[in-house]
């Protein structure tokens, strides 16, 4: 997936996340469990992000500094 692409993907998980836990502590405690269901959803989403995110950063890094093949 494309770097640029990706960011914007994490910044809405961010958006969701927040707008989540805001939804969350105005919301009464009976149905707190259904908001609480669709946050811990949000967080693993944006978790898993983060971390393609930040492997692809990492990996176009080592690029940057692995030898060319020399003919």
């Amino acid at each position: 997936m494309y770097l640029p692409a990706l960011a914007r993907d994490l910044y809405k998980s961010q958006k969701a996340v927040e707008a989540l836990e805001l939804i969350l502590q105005e919301t009464v405690v009976s149905e707190q469990s259904a908001v609480k269901e669709e946050l811990r959803q949000a967080r693993a989403e944006h978790a898993q992000l983060k971390k393609i995110l930040e492997g692809r950063k990492e990996q176009s890094k080592a690029s940057l500094h692995k030898p060319g093949p020399h003919f």
